[in-house]
C-alpha cells in the first residue's frame, strides 16, 4: 500500500513554496495531501508531488484569526482523520510551534508525526528534531523541512538537488512582450519588507536608462503601486497575472528585484537570479537563494534585526535605505546571463515518471 503523506505547511504562498523539497522527498515513496493556509493555495497548486491540498486558515498562524470555536476545531479533525494519513510531517518556521497541530493529529488519530521541536512534545511526536542539537544554525527553511521528511524516512529522488522549483510555467510572452526583460516587484507582503517606492521607481528608470526593458508585477492590491513605479519606463503587470502567470514572467525574466517576499522564493522555483533587497526581520540564511546565482542587498547588521515586525521600528528604514538604485542596477548587470537549470527543475519536467500526477 502506498503511504498517505500529510504535509503541513501553513503560512503564505512564499512558505509553501519553501516546503516543496519535503513534499517532493514525501511524494517520491507516497501520496502527498498538502495541508496550507488560504494565503498559500496558490502556491500548493504549483508544487510537484502534491496529490491533494487541505485548505484551512489556522488561528494561530493566519495574520488577523477569527476566534478559536470548539465546533470548528472539531470539523478540522474530523476532516484530518477522514483522510487517515499514515505519517504527518508538521513544517513550522524558527518561531512557531508544531505542537498545537500535532495535538489535533493525534485527536484524529495520525499514528505517525514529525516536527522540529525545541519543547518538550510528550507523546504528541514521534519524531523530534532538536533545533539546538539535532540542526545546524545556518540551515535555510527549505533545509529544515527537509531535515523532518528525511527524519520520518523520506528522502528525495536521484537526481533531484533540493532546489526549489514548481510545475513549469506557460509561456508569458504575451504579458511581456518580446525580448529581454528585467522584472521589478516593489511590494511585499509587509510592509517592513519592502523598499521604497520612489527608490524602486527610480530604479526603472536607472535600468531603462542603462538599455534594459523593465516589467513592474505586484498583487491585484497594488496597481497604484506599480502603476507608478513602471512611470513612462516600465511596462506595468500589476495586478494582471494569477500566481502562475507570474512564474512564467518571472521564469522569463533575465533576473528579479524583489524584496524578502513570496515572489522571491518564486523567483528561486523557477531558477531566474535575483536581486534580493533583503529586509533582516529574519536572517538571510534561512531563505533559498544561495541555491542560485543572486545578490542580497540592505543592511544584515541592523540592531533591529530578526524582530520579525511587521511595520518598521526604525525610521527611515536604514536596512534598505543604504541600497541605491545605482546599487541595484549594477547587480542586475552582474548576473544577467547566470540563469540556471536546476536538478530540481530538470526532474520536475518529468515528475509523473517519478510520483502520481498533479491533480488540482
Amino acid at each position: 500500500m502506498t503511504p498517505r503523506v500529510l504535509v503541513a505547511r501553513l503560512d503564505s504562498d512564499g512558505e509553501v513554496l519553501l516546503a516543496g523539497p519535503a513534499v517532493r522527498a514525501a511524494a517520491a515513496s507516497g501520496e502527498v495531501v498538502l495541508m496550507c493556509g488560504p494565503r498559500g493555495r496558490q502556491a500548493a497548486d504549483l508544487l510537484p508531488g502534491v496529490a491533494r491540498v487541505l485548505e484551512w486558515p489556522c488561528p494561530w498562524i493566519v495574520p488577523h484569526p477569527a476566534p478559536v470555536r470548539p465546533h470548528d476545531m472539531t470539523a478540522v479533525v474530523a476532516r484530518l482523520a477522514e483522510l487517515r494519513p499514515h505519517v504527518a510531517l508538521v513544517l513550522t518556521s524558527s518561531h512557531q510551534s508544531p505542537l498545537p497541530l500535532a495535538l489535533m493529529l493525534r485527536m484524529a488519530g495520525v499514528p505517525r508525526v514529525a516536527a522540529i521541536c525545541a519543547e518538550y512534545a510528550g507523546s504528541l511526536l514521534d519524531v523530534r528534531l532538536r533545533p539546538d542539537i539535532d540542526l545546524g544554525d545556518e540551515l535555510s527553511e527549505p533545509e529544515r523541512a527537509l531535515a523532518v521528511a528525511e527524519a520520518a524516512g523520506f528522502h528525495l529522488p536521484e537526481g533531484d538537488d533540493g532546489s526549489l522549483a514548481v510545475r513549469p510555467p506557460a509561456d508569458a510572452a504575451a504579458l511581456t512582450g518580446l525580448g529581454g526583460y528585467v522584472v521589478v516587484h516593489p511590494g511585499a507582503s509587509v510592509p517592513a519588507r519592502a523598499w521604497s517606492p520612489a527608490r524602486c521607481a527610480a530604479l526603472v528608470a536607472e535600468l531603462s536608462r542603462r538599455g534594459r526593458r523593465v516589467v513592474v508585477t505586484g498583487g491585484p492590491g497594488e496597481r497604484a503601486l506599480t502603476s507608478w513605479v513602471a512611470g513612462p519606463h516600465g511596462r506595468d503587470l500589476g495586478g494582471r497575472t494569477t500566481f502562475e502567470q507570474l512564474a512564467g514572467v518571472l521564469a522569463g525574466a533575465d533576473a528579479v528585484v524583489v524584496g524578502n517576499t513570496g515572489p522571491a522564493h518564486l523567483a528561486a522555483a523557477v531558477g531566474t537570479p535575483v536581486v534580493s533587497l533583503f529586509a533582516p526581520a529574519a536572517p538571510a540564511c534561512h531563505r533559498d537563494l544561495h541555491r542560485l546565482p543572486h545578490a542580497l542587498l540592505g543592511d544584515q547588521h541592523v540592531p533591529c534585526r530578526g524582530d520579525r515586525a511587521r511595520a518598521c521600528p526604525v525610521p527611515g528604514r536604514p536596512c534598505l535605505s543604504s541600497a541605491t538604485p545605482a546599487e541595484a542596477a549594477t547587480a542586475v548587470e552582474s548576473l544577467v546571463g547566470c540563469a540556471h537549470d536546476t536538478g530540481a527543475t530538470a526532474l520536475v519536467r518529468n515528475w509523473d515518471q517519478l510520483s502520481t500526477e498533479v491533480t488540482r
